[in-house]
Formats: C-alpha cells, structure tokens, sequence
C-alpha cells in the first residue's frame, strides 16, 4: 500500500492533470490512496469568497464562486469531452451547497464559514479527476473524507480523532481496495459529528495524508510537487537553491516549525510513529530521485537551511505599572494568544515587556490589540519579515540581511533568527 499526495500545481492544467495519469499508471500493480488538493488557487479565490460574504457582500461572494464554477465545468468538460457525464451533476451539488450558505446570515465565527466554503475546492478537484481517471482505464472509487476523518470543532485547524477515524478507515476505506487498486480522497478537510466541515489547517493535504499513510500501515508516503525535491530554500525567493537528497524527520519539523512552506508541520508525527518514510518527488519528472525523509540521516551533510516569512507583525507589550513580566504574567499572554488561535513565530522577554513575532491577520490582530490594551502598554512594527537560517554561515547572514534594520536576533550554535525591516516606507511603527 502506498499513498500519493498531489497538490495543486498538478491539477492548474489540463497535461498536468494528464502528467498526475501518467504517475499513477507507472504503478500497475500496486494498491495506492491518492489524496488531492484544490486545483491551482481555487482555496485563495475560495477564501476570497469566505471573506466577501462574512463582510456582507454577497454579490462579490455569489460572483466569485460563480466564475470558480465555471472553471471548474470548462476543466471537467476539456477532460471528459462532454458535458454529459454524471460527474456534473456532481459538481453541481456541491456548488448548490456552497450558495445554500451564501444565503444564510453570518450569525457564526467567520472561522465557520470558511470551512464550510474552502472546503468545496478539494471536493470539486477530488471528482473531477476521479471521473477522469475512470474515463482514462485507471479505475478508482472516489470517497467524502468527511465521512472518513471526524474531528472536533475546533474550526481552520481541526483535530482529527484517532480512535474513530480509524475505525472509519478500517470499515470503510480498506475494504474498497478489495475491488480497486486505486482509491481517491481529498486532502485538507474533514467533519465533525455534527456533520460540520472543517478543514486541519493551510496546507493541510500533507498531514491528510499522513494520517491515511499511518493508518493505512502503508509502505511509503509521496508528495508530488512542482520542484524535485526539498529544497534549502525556496525557489520562488532564493536564486541557486541547493536538493537535500535524505533529511530525518526531525530536522523537517524544526524546518515546518520555523515557516518552511514545503511540509505541514503536522504532517512527520503520524509518519515518525510508525516509521514510514516521506518522498518528495516531482510530478515533471517522475525519475528523479528527489527526497526522501527518514528517522535517521547525515545532517552533516546538510546546506545552509533558508526559511523567510514575509508579512509579520512584532508586538511588544510593556507594564503600565513597571511591573516585572514574570512567570504568571507571561501564563496570562499566553491564554490571550491561545483563545485567539495566535501562534507565536519568535518571543523574547525582558524585565518589564514581552516582544513576539506573529503573522499578519488584521481581524485578529485588531482583538489581540483590544484585549492587550487594558493592562499593558503596546508597541506595534508591522510589514517585517522573520528570517530563520539553520546551519548557518555569518557571511551568507549578512548577505540576507543586507539594507535591512535588524530589529531582533535569537541565535544558537545551530539556528539564527533575524526580525528584518525593510527601509522606510515599507514598514511602520505604532506606539499604541
């Protein structure tokens, strides 16, 4: 048993959609779960449709699913050659219920909402290349995961139950494989017992499919991206990047756990437990030998290891009394970041304030800002970015810091993380 991940840069075009065929058929006699993603960016045009319709605007909301509807049917129908297959009325379901929602008043959490709506995305992929698949000889049965992965409600980010889950998959799931060699199931999402649909995080499809891997007992995990393996840095940003051939597990979580974008930080544990080895491979090119992620490997060899997260905020809290910030003060801002679903990128304390680096989420921040502001003095230093370099070399620090203002440093004999402000006017302070 092995299981595949795509992702959405496999599904933006119709020969991708045929490359990720291709892959699967390269794998004749092997039983494989195949977890997919949203194609391209329909979770960013879907999130923009969460956003609009939590604001009340609903036109804006109705006419962004509307062309995201459209997309989807015109991909369906270049890939089927007809519109006549059944998978439209399927397509059409699912789209009737996202406008059911449209059409109620945002009387819940917008966290809610969201995953009532960003979860259409991995259903419509999901059908669509299933129904393609069967057309093409690659016969599969196609699943909800949210009959499958029950969580509870904690909305966005989700946590699966163990125990029913796997039962779900050991009553449901293993016994398709009786009958197909090829099952097809979303990644991202899943349901609470009240039959609600969340989703377990941004990027979630990875751990999706960590949890069917460990499951499931399977040999391996693959993801296939869009480069050739796990890079030390991302391309996208970084010229000259360097492929890490092998790389242990722990080494991706401290990589996850600073910001790199290449695995969800939750996706090594469920792997790790029952030591099943993670590959990254290419969808471009199959033969490749890209990365494989294991329990044990030479980190010796490892390269400088770059993670740049754009788009944070440092906000530093003062006492108004002059108070020291000790252990209970610091248990309190704790549980003010925590009920507002705030993680905490980098902190550093001192005698009477408390500094930390977090991402730039306007409707929280404007709650964060309000709760802190009763006790505490604040300090506000937006459009920043946080750099991590682990195995890092003090020339190639400097070269990433260049023209920047060093607003915090952590460093240790392995890892330095730089708080980095870009010259003004990209940047602004806030006394508040």
């Amino acid at each position: 048993m092995k299981v595949f991940k795509f992702g959405g840069a496999s599904l933006e075009s119709i020969e991708r959609i045929h490359k990720v065929g291709a892959i699967v058929q390269s794998f004749p006699d092997e039983k494989i779960l195949i977890v997919i993603s949203a194609m391209g960016k329909t979770t960013n045009e879907l999130e923009k449709v969460a956003q609009n319709f939590f604001m009340r605007k609903r036109e804006i909301a109705a006419q962004l699913l509307f062309n995201l509807e459209q997309a989807h049917i015109e991909t369906a129908a270049a890939l089927l050659g007809n519109r006549e297959h059944a998978v439209f009325q399927q397509l059409q379901q699912f789209f009737t219920e996202a406008e059911w929602t449209l059409g109620e008043k945002p009387l819940r959490t917008f966290d809610y909402y969201y995953d009532q709506l960003v979860s259409l995305g991995e259903l419509l992929s999901t059908a669509i290349v299933s129904a393609w698949f069967n057309q093409a000889g690659i016969a599969n049965t196609w699943i909800d995961v949210r009959d499958i992965f029950r969580t509870d409600d904690n909305f966005r980010d989700a946590n699966i139950d163990w125990a029913v889950t796997q039962r779900n998959i050991t009553e449901k799931v293993l016994p398709l494989f009786n009958s197909t060699n090829v099952v097809i199931a979303q990644g991202f999402i899943g349901s609470t017992d009240q039959n609600e649909s969340v989703t377990l995080g941004r990027e979630g499809s990875d751990y999706s499919a960590a949890v069917f891997a460990n499951m499931l007992d399977a040999e391996s995990q693959t993801i296939w991206k869009d480069v050739e393996g796990l890079k030390n840095a991302d391309p996208k940003l970084f010229p000259n990047t360097i492929n890490i051939p092998e790389i242990s597990y722990s080494e991706v979580i401290e990589m996850a756990y600073y910001g790199a974008q290449v695995i969800h930080p939750k996706t090594i544990k469920p792997l790790q437990n029952k030591q099943i080895p993670l590959y990254v491979k290419s969808f471009l090119n199959k033969d490749l030998p890209g990365t494989v992620i294991k329990e044990e490997a030479d980190h010796a060899q490892l390269p400088p290891i770059i993670v740049l997260k754009q788009n944070q905020v440092l906000i530093t809290v003062t006492s108004r009394d002059y108070a020291f910030i000790t252990e209970d003060k610091i248990s309190d801002l704790y549980d003010i970041f925590h009920a507002l679903k705030i993680k905490i990128n980098l902190m550093q304390n001192a005698a009477i304030s408390f500094s930390c680096c977090i991402d730039n989420s306007p409707e929280k921040i404007e709650q964060l800002i309000k709760t802190l502001h009763q006790d505490f003095k604040l300090a506000y230093n937006e459009a920043l970015q946080l750099l991590t370099v682990r195995y890092y070399e003090n020339g190639l620090l400097e070269e990433l810091s260049n023209n920047k203002t060093i607003l915090l440093e952590q460093r240790s004999p392995i890892t330095v993380q730089r708080i980095l402000k870009d010259p003004a006017p990209l940047a602004s302070d806030m006394q508040l």
